[in-house]
């Protein structure tokens, strides 16, 4: 890793995804005993994670999809850079990660969801290596968690809400978290870089994907055997003893596409997860893989944009396409096309994508709040943009902040304000 050292941070204010979901975050509530006082009402928000500035916005879920706050989830920013600078193993790690899948920038916010109550909204910042919780009202720190090794990555939240897992990259671990507490409930051992994270069976299992070593530039199809260890790891979610590890790439040479690489990229389950749709390094496409059967059964070939330069070595941490949702009624996909610069909603039946929505670096895919658009970032332009599942077209773009990633639903408080910069 080469990187010039920065000098010592000075103490400074800065100034600077599906119904699955939804329900995930959503607060079931029980009757109100006689006497007690009621809960607060919430309100359904979306939460965009500004990877480079250290912020989250907070729009509508649906709509205009206007801006209703943004919140500082760094507060801490100049403790944890005193801490890194102070310890060359860490700091080396911190340069890396600027250097490589921060392309020149930290990286200070993955991935983020609400506690049930609305109150704290939980966030994984891969250059801080750790979860924190922000309180909603003051903005401050109200718990730390460092994950194993020297960056945190994605995070899946449970079906009611209570639990975390979030991926340790370079320790090849899944820590599930208690999301209240943050106190270690569990945890397990996974492939190389640890990615994706999904809760299936109610809440029951983990699904986590590895993707290997994306940073390198050793990148042909020859030399794919550098990027380590693939595969998809389920774990049970309470104790974290692993129940199954499927190795894609013998599912993908028995259908034939053994080109294909095996690092299992964002990834969605039909509602009735029985199939699972899943993007991989360097291919514009995705695959479906049937749970029951456990193979690889179709695998969709979307357009190329003639101006994508065709080096891999361009694509960052090897993703061609990166960010996939699904309607709620299971019938259309969307697909994000991360270096070919558009959107598209494909027909789940047929496979056949609809129109191509122009769009700059899309990054990440999720589901409006009333199931109607797909909602994606993009991070090349700051702006995040719903585009209709029923027609496959443009609905409205919304300015955020630096650098744009995961898009995930969440519940505030009504009448929620924005807190006090730190």
């Amino acid at each position: 890793m080469t990187a010039a050292t920065p000098a010592p941070p000075r103490a400074r204010r800065r100034g600077y995804a599906a119904a699955a979901t939804a329900l995930a975050l959503a607060v079931v509530a029980a009757p109100t005993p006689a006497g007690a006082t009621p809960a607060a009402a919430l309100d359904e928000v979306m939460f965009v994670g500004n990877n480079w500035e250290g912020t989250v916005d907070v729009i509508r879920s649906r709509g205009d999809y206007g801006r209703l706050g943004r919140v500082d989830v760094v507060p801490d920013r100049e403790q944890r850079l005193w801490e890194i600078y102070l310890n060359p193993v860490r700091l080396a790690f911190y340069l890396g990660i600027r250097q490589g899948p921060g392309e020149g920038h930290d990286q200070l916010v993955d991935d983020m969801y609400t506690t049930p109550d609305g109150a704290a909204l939980v966030v994984s910042r891969p250059s801080f290596a750790d979860v924190v919780s922000i309180d909603l009202a003051t903005g401050a720190v109200r718990w730390r968690f460092p994950v194993s090794g020297f960056r945190s990555d994605h995070m899946a939240v449970s079906p009611d809400g209570t639990r975390v897992a979030v991926s340790a990259s370079t320790s090849n671990r899944v820590h599930v978290l208690d999301i209240a507490t943050g106190r270690q409930v569990a945890s397990f051992d996974t492939g190389d870089s640890p990615h994706e994270n999904v809760f299936t069976g109610g809440g029951r299992h983990i699904w986590n994907m590895s993707i290997g070593s994306v940073y390198t530039d050793l990148d042909a199809p020859a030399q794919d055997w550098t990027k380590g260890d693939r595969h998809v790891t389920v774990a049970d979610a309470a104790t974290g003893q692993r129940v199954k590890e499927i190795d894609m790439r013998s599912r993908l040479d028995a259908f034939g596409r053994g080109d294909l690489s095996d690092a299992v990229r964002p990834a969605v389950f039909t509602p009735d997860e029985s199939k699972l749709y899943f993007q991989v390094s360097f291919f514009n496409g995705f695959v479906e893989y049937d749970v029951a059967t456990d193979t690889v059964t179709r695998v969709a070939t979307l357009p190329k944009n003639p101006d994508t330069d065709e080096d891999r070595t361009t694509w960052v941490n090897d993703s061609r396409h990166h960010g996939m949702s699904m309607s709620p009624d299971g019938a259309k996909l969307c697909v994000a096309g991360t270096v070919d610069d558009y959107t598209t909603i494909v027909d789940r039946a047929t496979l056949a994508p609809g129109p191509l929505v122009a769009s700059s670096k899309p990054y990440w895919a999720t589901v409006s709040g009333d199931g109607r658009d797909c909602v994606i970032s993009e991070s090349g332009a700051d702006r995040v943009t719903a585009i209709s599942f029923a027609t496959g077209r443009k609905v409205v773009s919304v300015p955020v902040g630096d650098h744009p990633q995961r898009v995930r639903l969440g519940r505030l408080p009504a009448g929620w304000t924005p807190p006090a910069a730190q």
